[in-house]
């Protein structure tokens, strides 16, 4: 079932308008708090090249696979990626790989930061507390840092990627809208990219020949339905980040009379240790190379 929020933010029709102009006094009130605090804040340099990728809209726009295709298109850089770890259950500083070793469990890290560990050639270190991260980084020799999802982190000194959906239906601020800041406030960033015309995705359907039950735990997971193949015999969506219980999986399976659980690479990582019969949606990004040499420009200035 999709979220009743998803729903108003992604794809709203209708009624949902009235929902979310009841909401625009608080969304009002909210923004303005984030842009005032953005305007008073000063960026510190820490002494090393940091590479943000973020959005302004809440929900999936690519940041992980961005980041995994970009960390494999620079070249000769000790790179540590930082982020936030949503959906751990974990609290601080957690070190997820280390060289080349993993160092902790999905549950611990969360589903993204795990993805990038062992889909890059990087350390991954996961903290609600980012200066604390990069400081880790930069006395463990790391002489770039890409961080995740800090477009609002306005107190470090960094190279702001801002992505964007190839689409936005609803341009209001949290809660009547998807954004977390004026949609003006974009004008932050360093890099704007948008999806379909600066980068594009590319998904390959992996051992995608048997009946196949699609389980997702991704935000607005109705962005899968134009790579979902013809042999599915049923959809189960879950909140995103969510954890994925065996016993309740092997029932829908029995349920659905599905021979394989159809995954994003997102929810593979946290479905690997119950050896499910698995097809994966692959995601790759192809990002363009006007922008990859924007960013290369970036890292070799002074």
């Amino acid at each position: 079932m999709i979220n009743f929020f998803e729903k108003l933010y992604f794809n709203p029709k209708g009624l949902d308008w009235i929902v979310i102009y009841s909401l625009l006094p608080i969304s009002f009130i909210y923004a303005l708090i984030v842009y005032l605090k953005n305007l008073s804040s000063k960026p510190t340099d820490y002494g090393i090249k940091i590479i943000s990728i973020g959005n302004i809209t809440v929900g999936g726009s690519g940041k992980t696979p961005f980041a995994i295709e970009l960390i494999k298109n620079i070249k000769d850089k000790k790179i540590y990626y930082i982020s936030r770890g949503y959906g751990r259950k974990s609290k601080g500083l957690v070190e997820v790989k280390h060289n080349n070793k993993i160092l902790c469990s999905v549950e611990d890290s969360g589903d993204e930061a795990m993805l990038v560990a062992k889909e890059c050639n990087c350390d991954v270190v996961v903290s609600e507390d980012r200066i604390k991260a990069i400081k880790l980084a930069k006395k463990r020799g790391a002489n770039l840092i890409i961080l995740d999802d800090a477009f609002s982190k306005t107190k470090i000194k960094k190279f702001d990627i801002l992505l964007e959906p190839k689409e936005i239906k609803n341009y209001f601020p949290l809660p009547a809208g998807p954004l977390r800041e004026f949609y003006f406030s974009k004008k932050r960033a360093d890099l704007i990219l948008k999806e379909d015309v600066d980068f594009i995705r590319e998904v390959e359907c992996i051992n995608c020949n048997d009946q196949l039950l699609l389980v997702t735990a991704i935000s607005n997971p109705k962005r899968l339905d134009k790579y979902l193949p013809n042999n599915l015999v049923g959809k189960i969506y879950l909140k995103d980040h969510s954890y994925f219980n065996k016993t309740e999986i092997l029932k829908k399976l029995k349920a659905y009379n599905a021979k394989r659980l159809l995954v994003t690479q997102k929810d593979f990582v946290k479905l690997e240790k119950f050896k499910f019969p698995i097809a994966l949606l692959k995601l790759k990004l192809r990002i363009k190379n006007e922008h990859l040499k924007k960013i290369e420009d970036n890292l070799n200035a002074k």
